[in-house]
Order: C-alpha cells, then structure tokens, then sequence
C-alpha cells in the first residue's frame, strides 16, 4: 500500500471543529511514517471532484475528516473501489463512526486508529445503500423523522442532538400519518399509512437515536423500521424510546430485513446521512462489501 494517502477535511463540520481536527489527525498519521495530502474543496462539489481525483490517482486511503455530511460525500468517491476510507469524527451528528464503534470528536486517536488499520491491513468491507447514483451508510430516512431533519438542519442557533429534540416537538404540531406504497424485494407492492419509514444499513441517526436498533453492517440487509398510525400522544411516548432502541418493541413498530425496497409517497422528501435525497418516489438496494473502512481488529458482526 502506498504511504501516500488524502485527508478529505470539512473544515467547517461541527461549528469549526473539522478544521481544528485536521491538525492533530494529520499528525499522528505523519508520525506513523504516512505522507499526507490535504482536499479541501471550494465547495462540495468541487471536494467530491479533488476527492475523485485522488483515488483514480491511487491514494493508500481517503481519510474524512468531518461529521455526517462528510461521511456521504466521501462514501461517494470511494463507494466501489478499492481505496480504503479511514474516519476521523468531529460533526454533530456522527453517526456512520458510531455505528462502527469509532472515535468520536477525538481526531487524535481516529489519526492513530487509521494508521495502525493502514499498517497492519485492518481494513474491513461493509454494506452501503444506494439510491440511483447516491450511496449511503447509515439510514435513510422517510416522514416524520425526515421532516425533523429538515427542521433541525434549519436550527443553526443550537447543536447536537438538542435540536432534533426540538424539532420532534415543532413538527409534532402539525403532522398526520403518510399514505405510502411500499414494496419489499420483490413482494407485492402494499399500501399503507405510516407514521415514518425509515431505512438502516447503520443503526443511528440524529446524533445517536437507534431508530434500526438491531442493523448490522455487514450483513447484506437493510433493516426496515415502520412507525405505523400513530396518535400524536402515542408518538410522544414512543419517540423517546429510540434512543435506546427500546421501540422496537411497540405493537405499532414492524422491522422487515430486505436487500432492497421501493417508497413512494406525496410530498415526503427522503434524507440519507442526514443529507437531503430527493422527493420520494425511490428504489433503495443494499449493495454487500461496498466499501472497504480502516477498522484496525474489528471483529465480524459489526
């Protein structure tokens, strides 16, 4: 493996933290004897390009440096190749690197983690989704829960999982079930009212809420979570469960473990990573061993 490798850095991630992370993950991969190229980016387009160039070029790794977002946009250069994509969490939300049991908001030891992966070959495939040209790693999610999304990327007076806190209870005001048209695989396709879909190759979204608890990354499977027709009231029971995970056991949570599914549904638009998708209707498909993570003694079953 070659001892050049790309650190991908947001350097805005995290009110600032991204660029102050970069320095000491930088270091610790410069002491582990690796030269180290820094993308920045005008724009996020123009990184995902510098990104793309540096693995068509043959970098040893493309470290992110960043939160969530940063993730997305690395997994899009990476995603079907061989280049091994290291992590180094310092955003608000972090779920991609928790959900992989890595540093969070420690560049120095994510620095560490990824050199020693890259020294000893710790590099392990896992699943990721895709929706037409997009990849995604963690869930993507459909109603309720993506409306709080576009609530909370609209709160930039407060951070961290606060905010999604906040925006459950803004949009709670307004909200009513979703008709949606689903298909399963190659099952029929169902019609049904539902309170949120959401759709896990990862186990976390929104800064740790495990909406697909039980997800596991290398299995070749999504876990599909439906939150049925819900009262409000019931809802603002079962909601705070999701940060344990504890919701799954409700009689109005289903979970279904497909490879792929179709949603369909007016007026609901999709996130993945936390990053905007696009309008429903779409087709999301696991795609196995997609990407290759620096996980130095990473165990399977991740």
């Amino acid at each position: 493996m070659t001892s050049e490798i790309t650190l991908f850095v947001n350097p805005t991630a995290g009110r600032g933290r991204g660029a102050h992370a970069a320095q000491p993950a930088a270091s610790a991969l410069r002491d582990a004897g690796f030269f180290v190229r820094t993308v920045l980016g005008e724009d996020a387009d123009d990184a995902l390009r510098r990104a793309r160039e540096a693995v068509a070029a043959g970098t040893g790794a493309l470290i992110a440096v960043g939160g969530d977002g940063m993730m997305s946009l690395a997994l899009q250069a990476v995603a079907g190749t061989l280049t091994p994509l290291g992590v180094v969490a310092v955003g608000t939300g972090n779920d991609f690197a928790r959900a992989l049991g890595l540093p969070i908001r420690d560049p120095a030891a994510a620095g560490r983690l990824a050199a020693e992966a890259l020294k000893s070959g710790g590099v392990r495939e896992i699943d990721l989704g895709r929706v037409g040209e997009r990849w995604f790693g963690s869930v993507l999610a459909s109603g309720f829960d993506s409306r709080v999304n576009d609530r909370g990327n609209r709160m930039r007076w407060v951070g961290g999982r606060f905010k999604y806190d906040l925006a459950i209870l803004a949009e709670l005001a307004a909200f009513k079930p979703i008709p949606y048209r689903v298909r399963l695989d190659d099952g029929p396709v169902r019609e049904i009212e539902a309170t949120l879909i959401a759709v896990g190759n990862g186990s976390t979204y929104g800064g740790g809420m495990r909406i697909c608890a039980d997800a596991v990354m290398d299995d070749g499977l999504f876990d599909v979570t439906v939150v049925g027709d819900c009262s409000r009231t019931t809802l603002l029971k079962v909601f705070p469960r999701v940060y344990k995970g504890t919701h799954l056991s409700h009689p109005e949570v289903t979970v279904h473990r497909v490879s792929s599914i179709e949603l369909a549904a007016a007026g609901v638009t999709a996130y993945a990573d936390g990053e905007q998708l696009g309008a429903l209707p779409l087709t999301a498909t696991c795609v196995p061993g997609a990407v290759r993570v620096l996980l130095p003694g990473t165990p399977s079953g991740i």
